[in-house]
């Protein structure tokens, strides 16, 4: 584990920005950038356009390691370039940025109120291959709809896989995402806390790991993982709330910062001249800065 980036991820100021959108999610992020589905022919085609929007942002000026602390990138991201150098490898060398990598390959069909992963084929080759490319954690993600054994059934997945993560001397990201229109979403809230709870207090010490969860309807619900040994940060994404409305949720929990997604590139089009570009983004980092800041 690289000395410098796991000060960065315990210590640093910002917050973790996400660029992992896969396949399924890869066209809804390229509407949003302003471009539609009939602007490319297959697949191949799709990821080298929203390859385009994410080296356009990795190289923007306002984009570095000032404000971010870390980005997750998709698979597909991880094994192309950035002005000539492995993405990875841009991001630390030349933004200060601690690359991290998605590694889920979907979910399976609900059931009990609940997504689990779908079974992620050649996961040692692929965490090998992290290793070799400089990532220092992964993040694989999960649903849950509703409390219950589904939400369990989660929880216990995630930490068999954090398992296998941990064993290589990657940091698992651990995100069991709540939806935010859950009916019983409060009751959600709580059970995730207390399973984690109990999960992260069998961890033997060395065992690091974060936490990515959906902002609780209880303001610092999740603060015990914010001191926990065992957890290097505890991240909120946007799960579907505008920028301002995850911000200001964001910044009534205490020592969390944002992973967020959607709600980053939110405003980013690519007819925008450089000037534009830069400005819309620059605000949008500032903003979810300043939310991680309390």
């Amino acid at each position: 584990m690289d000395e410098q980036q796991l000060d960065k991820v315990r210590n640093g100021t910002g917050f973790v920005a996400a660029l992992d959108q896969s396949g399924g999610s890869t066209p809804k992020t390229l509407r949003r950038y302003g471009i539609p589905e009939d602007a490319y022919a297959d697949e191949d085609e799709m990821f080298d356009l929203v390859h385009e929007m994410r080296t356009r942002i990795i190289t923007s000026p306002v984009f570095g390691g000032d404000r971010i602390i870390g980005t997750i990138l998709f698979e597909n991201t991880m094994d192309r370039q950035i002005l000539g150098r492995p993405t990875a490898d841009y991001l630390w060398a030349v933004k200060t940025v601690v690359p991290f990598l998605k590694v889920d390959k979907g979910l399976q069909k609900e059931a009990d109120g609940a997504r689990l992963m779908k079974r992620i084929p050649y996961l040692d080759a692929l965490l090998e291959r992290a290793l070799a490319q400089g990532i220092f954690a992964t993040k694989m993600r999960s649903t849950i709809s509703l409390p219950g054994p589904g939400l369990t059934d989660v929880v216990r997945q995630q930490f068999e896989v954090a398992e296998q993560i941990l064993a290589t001397g990657l940091v698992p990201i651990i995100e069991p995402e709540i939806d935010i229109h859950s009916a019983r979403k409060p009751e959600a809230d709580d059970q995730l806390r207390d399973e984690l709870a109990a999960r992260l207090d069998r961890l033997p010490p060395e065992h690091l790991v974060m936490l990515k969860l959906t902002p609780p309807e209880t303001d610092d619900l999740y603060a015990p993982f914010v001191a926990h040994p065992n957890v290097l940060r505890v991240l909120f994404l946007s799960g579907g709330y505008s920028r301002e409305e995850a911000n200001a949720r964001l910044a009534r929990n205490h020592g969390v910062i944002a992973s967020f997604s959607r709600a980053l590139t939110e405003g980013l089009d690519v007819s925008q001249t450089p000037e534009e570009f830069d400005r819309v983004l620059d605000g949008s980092i500032a903003s979810i800065a300043a939310a991680s800041a309390t």
